[in-house]
């Protein structure tokens, strides 16, 4: 019976494989668009894109970004000075981007831009506080995608969004999970319009990686700032050993769960550039395929029962 079951289970997985395998031709033809190059997964994309042969266009935030970049890339690389939170930025972009390529069309965008940090339990913050993180992992992400899909469609190429598994499932509070959420949403809708054009849309969604935004420094200090701002009131009914708790758990956490094999993101934004037949989604790391994804597919009680005992409600990001 085992055999029975193990013999499909082995073809499939040598058929998709092979499907997955293909990559399409003429990579240099192809002007790719990054956003988020500075540091990070966009900044590892935009080299290895460019070592691969692919017309990368990296967008970046600060001048520095961009001549960093540019001393380790070929002179195929292009770069852009783009704030993916201000449409004007966005527009210019867009407009260098449509200049540069012309009739040739653009053949991808990857999403890549954006910030994890404030986060913390939701009463410790004001509307205000969700504004600005939400500016630019959730509105960044479609304003960056509707500035040049008209240019995508000429290609019939692609569209790669950056989420996060926690957009997938919400262990903590703040802006974070939400604006991926969001994304995810987005995602979803955007590849079922854009199917009779012949785009792919993919979705990244990776668990913890050691990047900038996963700094221990920045961690830490984000919950002391936080914290020293709170009203007296939200300190009492939450406890110093609360707040204790959550900057010890920050270390402790981050070591168990964070991976620093960064390629791994990056060879699955890669493969949804590259390949002739990318999938849906992409969930790099080992947490988000045996931690977070399968504890979102199970019941609502049993996972809030999860985070109570293990203390997830704790950590700040």
């Amino acid at each position: 019976m085992f055999l029975y079951v193990l013999g499909p289970v082995a073809i499939w997985f040598l058929y998709r494989w092979y499907k997955e395998s293909k990559r399409v031709p003429n990579k240099g033809e192809k002007y790719v668009y990054i956003t988020g190059c500075d540091t990070g997964f966009g900044n590892l994309l935009a080299r290895h894109l460019d070592q691969l042969g692919f017309r990368v266009i990296a967008g970046c935030y600060t001048e520095k970004g961009e001549d960093e970049l540019k001393k380790t890339t070929s002179n195929r690389l292009m770069s852009v000075h783009v704030d993916v939170s201000d449409s004007e930025s966005v527009k210019q972009a867009a407009a260098s981007i449509k200049d540069l390529v012309g009739e040739k069309g653009l053949w991808g965008v990857v999403n890549n831009a954006g910030v994890a940090l404030p986060s913390g339990p939701n009463d410790w913050f004001t509307i205000e506080d969700y504004k600005p993180m939400l500016a630019i992992n959730l509105c960044g992400v479609i304003d960056v995608t509707l500035s040049v899909l008209p240019l995508i469609k000429m290609t019939r190429g692609r569209v790669v969004n950056v989420a996060s598994v926690f957009g997938r499932i919400s262990p903590f509070g703040g802006p974070y999970c939400i604006s991926k959420y969001g994304v995810e949403s987005f995602n979803d809708s955007l590849r079922i319009n854009m199917a009779p054009f012949g785009i792919k849309v993919a979705c990244i969604e990776p668990g913890f990686f050691k990047t900038n935004v996963t700094d221990m420094g920045m961690l830490k200090n984000n919950v002391k700032k936080l914290w020293d701002r709170l009203p007296q009131n939200v300190k009492d009914d939450y406890g110093l050993d609360f707040y204790e708790r959550s900057m010890s758990e920050v270390d402790y956490k981050f070591k168990k769960l964070t991976d620093g094999n960064l390629m791994k993101v990056v060879g699955c934004m890669e493969h949804a550039i590259s390949a002739v037949h990318p999938r849906s989604r992409y969930s790099p790391g080992w947490d988000a395929k045996l931690l977070w994804l399968p504890l979102s597919y199970l019941p609502t009680s049993v996972v809030d029962t999860f985070f109570l005992l293990t203390g997830a409600q704790t950590q700040s990001i």
